[in-house]
């Protein structure tokens, strides 16, 4: 019996369009050249219509002079001799400067809310809740509104300022203060270790006393010294054209104590790190917190002394309808931060609760099983694994914060929006430029602080094996 072969059917090949990864690329290649077709028609109709009106296109005018003067800022401007690039970085260095700072401030603020909801104390607890539900529901622009007009603006004219020293108290000379906060450190440092310094419950109860005798005397000193200050100098003034403080001024050697201030920073940063590795690599603790307190206060605070104190100060005084001399903080910074703080810290304080309740009871559980007490237990074992779910919300918290100091403008504060937005724009017409160059200062901030969030989010971010 013969067998007849049979001839095999190749099937045909289906066509590019029903592949998947060939229909994404068409896509997304039909979206971008969408897109560019409008980019283009947008920028060549804004040209047509610049040229129809007679307005010149063009960066020319970044160097032309701005005729203007702006109350705060961080480096010289003047408006005989200064131009509209220079107008620009005044703005842009306020605007980082008050969003910094807000950043910072709403961090902790929101945090200590945070920690304040989940507390076992009804009172604290219900308060902060109390802050959440108020703050969080109201217009940031209102709020700005109430610090700037309710707040600050009401405060006496110059010529009545409050003098503040520091709610009636003078502020010493930098020796005294420097030698009572070595004394009351020591004091502290040896009430602490009592328990490791002494043999039995008498002599531990002797250390405790002598270093509370210790803290008490210093503590009365600083305090009749500066109360004595107060009746025979001024410093510290406010009104309702800001707070004005006393103005260091270097003399020789002055600005050693600063390179060993910054110095001492950095190497306490270094040191910080170091002492973490060693603490994981073999569970021994440094005092971190001392060292750094040496390196940052009692090392410049030694310079300070061996250098012949060059530190002296201009103190603010009345001249005629105004003050003259210190360093003047204006009231719409001071309420803008105040804004930007109070309700971007209602909002973390949210997103730490939620990072807090996200990690299993059993944790702190086990924490309590070792004695570990309350505060190390949070410290230690319940944030580090909270910060994990806390980091990525608290990146747009802060993109937030920065995006809503464009607000500034409603109470006066020379931002950028204020500054280039709005003079420079409305001087010299260059609208799409002045614009632009606002979107993208506002973009590039964004990008680098989620750059810098996201390493941060990496660094933290649980380890798979």
């Amino acid at each position: 019996m013969s067998t007849i072969p049979t001839e095999t059917v190749q099937p045909g090949k289906a066509s590019l369009l029903y592949d998947p990864k060939i229909r994404g690329y068409v896509y997304q290649a039909a979206l971008l050249a969408v897109v560019g077709f409008l980019l283009y028609s947008a920028a060549s109709n804004a040209i047509t219509n610049l040229r129809a009106q007679k307005i010149a296109s063009g960066f020319g005018f970044w160097h032309n002079a701005a005729g203007f003067d702006v109350n705060q800022k961080l480096i010289p401007f003047s408006a005989s001799g200064s131009t509209y690039g220079e107008a620009f970085y005044v703005g842009l260095l306020n605007t980082l400067l008050v969003a910094s700072i807000g950043i910072v401030l709403s961090t902790f603020l929101g945090f200590f809310v945070g920690v304040a909801r989940l507390s076992s104390n009804w009172v604290l607890s219900k308060l902060a809740m109390i802050y959440v539900e108020v703050i969080r529901n109201l217009p940031l622009l209102l709020q700005l509104f109430f610090w700037y007009n309710a707040v600050l603006k009401p405060l006496p004219n110059p010529r009545q300022s409050i003098d503040l020293h520091f709610f009636g108290l003078g502020w010493p000379s930098p020796l005294l203060t420097g030698l009572m906060a070595i004394a009351a450190g020591l004091a502290w440092l040896l009430y602490k270790s009592s328990d490791r310094l002494a043999n039995s419950d008498r002599d531990r109860g002797l250390v405790k006393l002598v270093s509370g005798v210790v803290l008490t005397v210093a503590t009365v000193i600083w305090l009749v010294y500066s109360g004595i200050l107060h009746v025979v100098s001024s410093g510290f003034l406010l009104n309702n054209r800001g707070l004005y403080l006393p103005d260091p001024q270097l003399g020789p050697g002055g600005s050693l104590i600063v390179w060993t201030f910054l110095i001492g920073i950095v190497a306490s940063i270094i040191f910080r790190v170091w002492a973490r590795k060693q603490q994981e690599a073999t569970g021994k603790q440094y005092p971190v917190g001392w060292i750094a307190l040496g390196l940052i206060v009692v090392l410049p605070f030694f310079v300070y002394l061996v250098t012949g104190r060059p530190v002296s100060f201009i103190y603010p005084e009345i001249a005629g309808f105004n003050l003259r001399g210190g360093i003047q903080i204006f009231p719409e910074f001071v309420a803008l931060l105040l804004g930007l703080t109070t309700y971007t810290a209602g909002f973390i304080a949210e997103v730490v609760r939620a990072g807090i309740l996200a990690v299993s009871k059993g944790q702190t559980e086990a924490a309590n099983a070792l004695g570990l007490r309350a505060g190390p237990t949070l410290k230690l074992v319940v944030i580090p694994q909270a910060m994990r779910v806390i980091i990525p919300p608290l990146t747009s918290n802060y993109l937030n914060l920065t995006k809503n100091s464009s607000l500034a403008v409603a109470i006066g504060y020379p931002d950028l929006v204020q500054v280039f937005t709005g003079t420079v724009l409305n001087q010299t017409g260059q609208a799409v430029e002045v614009v632009a160059i606002t979107m993208a200062v506002y973009l590039t901030i964004s990008l680098v602080t989620s750059f810098f969030m996201n390493i941060y989010n990496k660094r933290m971010a649980l380890v798979e094996r």
